[in-house]
């Protein structure tokens, strides 16, 4: 608790412990009842995210699993309707003690009996009729469809977030100019707009990647001892997926296979790298030299510990180091689908650590990167300034299509354009100049030729058929209308 409450002292510090919606500089910190059976770090978990993780929820998913296979195995006969209806009404409202649960199983060595045990003393001779035919995956694997579950259904709220910011700054910036770069330098201009409708339009992939995964990990096993159904009737498997949202594993094995869980960990490591891409993009343009936008800087907030001056990026530098903790899941989760036989437990132990990692740190920085957008300094006139550096060089392609236009070849075309940039390059005067000072170029463009093919326009004239592409063309009619 004193690490806690340092790190909830640090948060306030930097400025972290504030509540705006999109979650930044908040780092948000988990309550005591949010522990899991591993520890998280509280400065990159929300409360809701560790709530899905921690011992209760846990303990009251492997409670209604076996409380629902109750239900289904009173209708078939199985056990005693009266010993069902027991388990539901002593185990419905019950605190389940981790503490106690711990206790137990350092004597038994093993969870689920210990859990069972201690539910046996909640509901009394009646518990008698739990895990009926059943085996601890049943409870284990099920359980953890659920969480994942749930963690995705958070994941997916986060990247609504995201891209409800990156549309409105999208559509506030489409056609502010900006230099486009290839290799860190300066290709040719776009907007800032576009910039941020390729970055919409990679997350709206990402939702859809989050559903597909959330739709393949969603199956609950409750099949018995090496998934054959000997002890226990399917029929107590299908109540217990429809009671929990899930579909049913077809074959089970004795564990759900783990290629499902390798192909969770994937679409997170997937989006987990969307956002390291628009981080590394964000700070790229905050740097000095650059300065096209930044991160917003709060009253009071410090950047350097020994320079006054400094205002660092330090939320997107975070949201690069969260992606790699994200996909740093995956290889252990690959390794985990080469499971012996029916089932080994070599995979347990990593998805205890992974899973609950994996989905804090990636909802951690959805809601990071949602506040980014939404508040991101952007300075219009810098870009300009950006845009004009090489005076005019970033019009290269057009003055070559200009001449290959008027009969030249494109190589002589090639090698005169370039000649006079490279002039440029060495600061030898704007490039306009250069252009009519070659004589293969002026014998060909007049000054207003080589002028109009500086012009601007050409290179926004399509950029609302991009946004109708990403946003639909009544979301730009709609822009269109309120200029």
């Amino acid at each position: 608790s004193n690490g806690a409450t340092r790190a909830a002292a640090d948060g306030e510090r930097k400025g972290q412990g504030d509540s705006r919606p999109l979650g930044l500089h908040k780092a948000a910190l988990a309550p005591k009842t949010c522990t899991a059976d591993r520890p998280m770090i509280p400065r990159y978990t929300r409360p809701e995210a560790a709530a899905v993780w921690s011992d209760a929820a846990k303990y009251r998913i492997w409670f209604e699993i076996e409380a629902h296979a109750a239900d289904a195995m009173a209708e078939l006969g199985v056990i005693p309707r009266e010993a069902a209806a027991a388990i539901w009404a002593r185990g419905r409202d019950a605190v389940f003690d981790p503490a106690r649960i711990d206790e137990i199983e350092r004597t038994t060595k093993h969870d689920v009996i210990a859990f069972l045990t201690h539910v046996a003393e909640i509901v009394g001779e009646e518990a008698r009729f739990l895990h009926q035919g059943m085996t601890s995956s049943d409870v284990l694997d099920t359980c953890l469809a659920v969480q994942l579950a749930r963690a995705t259904d958070l994941l997916l709220e986060d990247v609504d977030l995201v891209l409800a910011a990156l549309k409105r700054r999208a559509f506030e910036h489409r056609m502010t100019p900006v230099v486009g770069r290839s290799h860190g330098i300066h290709a040719e201009p776009t907007t800032f707009g576009v910039k941020l409708a390729g970055h919409y339009a990679e997350f709206v992939r990402a939702r859809r990647r989050l559903e597909t995964a959330r739709a393949e990990i969603a199956v609950a096993a409750i099949s018995g001892v090496v998934g054959t159904f000997a002890n226990v009737d399917p029929r107590v498997e299908a109540h217990v997926a429809a009671k929990l949202g899930l579909a049913v594993e077809p074959v089970s094995t004795q564990v759900i296979p783990r290629d499902r869980h390798a192909a969770w960990f994937a679409a997170l490591a997937v989006v987990a790298s969307s956002v390291e891409r628009l981080a590394v993009e964000i700070r790229h343009l905050q740097r000095t030299e650059v300065l096209e936008a930044e991160e917003p800087f709060d009253p009071g907030q410090k950047g350097s510990s020994a320079m006054p001056h400094k205002r660092n990026p330090i939320l997107t530098e975070n949201l690069t180091g969260l992606a790699r903790l994200v996909r740093s899941a995956v290889i252990p989760a690959l390794e985990n689908v080469a499971l012996w036989h029916e089932r080994d437990i070599s995979h347990s132990s990593v998805e205890r650590g992974i899973a609950p990692d994996a989905a804090v740190h990636l909802d951690f920085a959805l809601r990071r990167l949602a506040g980014v957008v939404e508040r991101l300094v952007v300075y219009p006139e810098h870009m300009a300034r950006n845009l004009d550096r090489l005076s005019g060089l970033v019009h290269s392609q057009r003055v070559l299509l200009a001449l290959t236009q008027k009969g030249l070849s494109r190589e002589d075309a090639y090698a005169a354009v370039q000649g006079a940039a490279m002039q440029v390059w060495r600061g030898e005067g704007a490039f306009s100049d250069r252009l009519l000072a070659d004589p293969v170029v002026s014998g060909r463009l007049t000054g207003g030729e080589i002028e109009a093919a500086m012009d601007l326009a050409p290179h926004l004239k399509h950029v609302d058929t991009l946004f109708e592409r990403v946003f639909g063309a009544a979301a730009v009619q709609d822009a269109a209308a309120t200029v």
